[in-house]
């Protein structure tokens, strides 16, 4: 017999399936709002995924336009579609705690890079994308922990950008095999490289040049995050708390000499007990 799973049961599976690290903090939050974080990261991996759910780009566009729209009839009280729980979640969600709308749209208007093949100009573009993705879905995150004073924002911004370029540097061949190219083309000319060369492990010094550069963008975020550690609301850690996992990916990375073709690199898992650490010092 199959088992029905209440929503919120349903969507917290989905995460810890797709999402694990964002999972680990996640459940590190009280409740009601560990609940409203599930139902965010569940829409999260929705859009993420809008990508490699399709065959051609302008039917991701037309994914993504499904989701503005029903971002757009949840906050105009218009005609919100039934039977998708995560729908269901993100309508209860956005009313319970007053998100704001700003942060979804950024999110979306953000992804729509991901339909295109080419690669980002330089790292500043690069920073553009993982924020509007990345640090937006963050920003979000701490609205449904009610922690919106500025300094928690603001360390939201750094903590969500380090992660969006830690992830994209764990999952560069990933990406690559898939025809997706985020490496920006200026790094990528300065090694003397070309988007194809990054699935040929002969040019993996060369590539290694490259991550290492992106890694330090990485790192410094993170330190902007933490020089606010002081004056951030405490409610506010377990959006914070990918720091904590990224710092460990990125020092992993170093470990290897930037090589993404190490195997070693795919094997490496999230920091779970230097994350339980942390949250139970209250620190990221």
């Amino acid at each position: 017999m199959t088992r029905v799973m209440p929503s919120g049961e349903y969507l917290s599976e989905q995460v810890q399936k797709d999402d694990r690290d964002r999972y680990l903090t996640a459940v590190l939050a009280p409740e009601p709002a560990r609940g409203g974080l599930m139902a965010l990261l569940a829409f999260n991996i929705e859009v993420a995924k809008v990508r490699e759910s399709v065959s051609e780009s302008l039917i991701g566009r037309m994914k993504l336009q499904w989701w503005r729209d029903v971002i757009a009839a949840i906050y105009e009280n218009g005609k919100v579609p039934q039977g998708n729980p995560v729908v269901q979640a993100l309508e209860q969600l956005i009313r319970d705690f007053g998100l704001s709308r700003a942060h979804f749209e950024r999110l979306l208007e953000a992804r729509e890079a991901d339909m295109a093949d080419e690669a980002p100009t330089d790292v500043e573009a690069l920073e553009v994308y993982a924020e509007g993705t990345s640090a937006s879905l963050t920003a979000l995150m701490l609205e449904v922990l009610d922690a919106r004073d500025p300094a928690s924002q603001a360390a939201g911004r750094h903590v969500g950008i380090a992660w969006a370029l830690t992830g994209m540097l764990r999952a560069v061949l990933f990406h690559a095999r898939a025809n997706r190219f985020l490496l920006p083309a200026d790094l990528m000319t300065e090694a003397n490289l070309t988007a194809h060369d990054v699935q040929e492990k002969r040019n993996a010094a060369r590539i290694a040049q490259v991550v290492e550069k992106i890694a330090a963008r990485a790192r410094a975020h993170l330190d902007k995050a933490r020089e606010r550690r002081r004056d951030v609301d405490r409610k506010a850690l377990p959006a914070l708390l990918p720091a904590t996992l990224a710092e460990a990916y990125l020092k992993g990375l170093q470990q290897r000499r930037f090589d993404v073709f190490d195997p070693r690199h795919a094997l490496q898992r999230p920091a779970a007990l230097r994350l339980t650490w942390n949250a139970m010092r209250g620190v990221y």
